[in-house]
C-alpha cells in the first residue's frame, strides 16, 4: 500500500492521533475516551480507508514504548480517524481464554462485520465485551 495513495492531509492526522492517542489508551477509560473518539466528522469518499490502516499500522510498529502497536491502540487510532472521516464504525473489545492465558482482542466493526482486520477469522474467537459508541 503506498503512502502516496494517501493524502498529506489525512498523513498528518494519522501521525497526529497515532501520537496522541496511544498514552491516552493507558491514561484514560475507554468508556470516557470513546465518547471523544467517536464524534462523527463529514463523509470523505476520497480517502482509502485501507490505505489509511496500512499507513497507521506502519506508523505504531516503528514508535517506541508507550505508542508502539496494539490492537486496542490500533483500534482506537482508527476509530477516531474513521468516525472523523464520516465512516459509522465501531470499536468492539472481546477476550478468550487460551490453555490458562485469558487474551483480549480489540477491532472495528462496519455494516456488522469485522473492518480493516488482518484476518477476519480471528474476531470469531473473541468473546465480546464492550463496544463503542456504546448506542449505535
Amino acid at each position: 500500500m503506498s503512502s502516496e495513495a494517501l493524502s498529506l492531509r489525512w498523513r498528518a492526522r494519522a501521525m497526529f492521533a497515532a501520537a496522541a492517542i496511544p498514552p491516552l489508551v493507558h491514561a484514560i477509560p475507554l468508556n470516557r475516551l470513546s465518547r471523544w473518539l467517536s464524534r462523527p466528522g463529514r463523509r470523505d469518499d476520497g480517502l482509502n480507508d485501507e490505505h489509511l490502516a496500512g499507513w497507521v499500522d506502519r506508523v505504531l510498529l516503528r514508535a517506541p514504548f508507550l505508542w508502539h502497536y496494539t490492537c486496542l491502540k490500533r483500534g482506537a487510532v482508527l476509530f477516531l480517524l474513521l468516525r472523523r472521516a464520516g465512516r459509522a464504525v465501531r470499536l468492539h473489545i472481546g477476550v478468550r481464554k487460551d490453555e490458562q492465558t485469558l487474551r483480549a482482542h480489540a477491532w472495528l466493526v462496519l455494516d456488522g462485520r469485522p473492518y480493516l482486520e488482518h484476518d477476519d477469522h480471528t474476531v470469531t474467537t473473541y468473546q465480546e465485551i464492550a463496544a463503542f459508541p456504546e448506542h449505535a
